[in-house]
């Protein structure tokens, strides 16, 4: 049994990545913050593993790891700060998403290709944003680190497909997640999401299992993942 370690694994994309890994057959190491959100993960799928960590732990995450052989490294957790205009961000802000959304991915993912170096087999996989690709206002940061996640898988995939490492950036459009909830009021997001024209985390799932069921000598190096009718922009209230 192939064994996938997923970032984020609590909420939103990420559990639903969990538990569609775990229906398929693979085994299934579910990284979180939260405590009971990994419970309830537990509860509902028997048999998934989980650990609570802050990703932003460098020794923490490495102990996570522990003996664990992964196949597939599911790097999905990542915040997402209030909008606005960049020059009004607060340096806490600018500096907890570079963290999560860029470091902490740099840090696993350097943990974790050795080992499938040494196999020559395994398969990294990102959660970007289409905001990376077509950035817009009051999302700078967020865009910017998005960004440099695709930019770093294009990178990583030059240097271990000589080693049989596939390499896939997953990038969605607008999802219907609880990572608006801290940052917008209820009404704006209502707007956001109304008529059913967002994705849900489920599809991002989907597509997660279909690219790790190809071939090992086909790789899906980056698949955009977009709502069938178009989304209105985001108007902050």
């Amino acid at each position: 049994m192939k064994t996938a370690l997923i970032t984020g694994a609590t909420s939103g994309i990420g559990r639903a990545m969990a538990l569609a890994l775990h229906k398929a057959g693979y085994g299934v190491l579910a990284l979180g913050r939260s405590q009971d959100a990994l419970a309830e993960l537990r509860a509902v799928a028997p048999g998934i593993s989980t650990v609570a960590v802050d990703v932003t732990d460098r020794d923490a995450l490495a102990a996570a790891l522990g003996a664990w052989q992964i196949d597939v490294l599911v790097n999905n957790a990542g915040v997402m700060p209030q909008p606005g205009s960049f020059d009004t961000m607060s340096l806490e802000d600018i500096d907890r998403t570079v963290l999560v959304n860029l470091q902490a991915v740099l840090w696993l993912t350097r943990a974790v290709v050795p080992q499938m170096r040494q196999r020559q087999a395994g398969h990294i996989v990102f959660t970007g944003s289409s905001a990376a690709h077509a950035p817009g206002a009051n999302f700078a940061v967020y865009a910017a680190t998005k960004a440099a996640i695709a930019a770093f898988a294009a990178g990583l995939r030059g240097d271990v497909a000589a080693s049989g490492i596939r390499v896939t950036e997953l990038v969605p459009g607008r999802v219907e997640t609880a990572l608006y909830t801290q940052i917008l009021t209820d009404e704006t997001r209502s707007a956001m999401y109304e008529g059913g024209q967002s994705l849900q985390p489920e599809d991002v799932a989907e597509a997660l299992v279909a690219v790790l069921g190809l071939p090992a000598r086909a790789d899906i190096t980056r698949l955009d993942i977009m709502p069938t009718r178009p989304v209105p922009p985001i108007k902050l209230k």
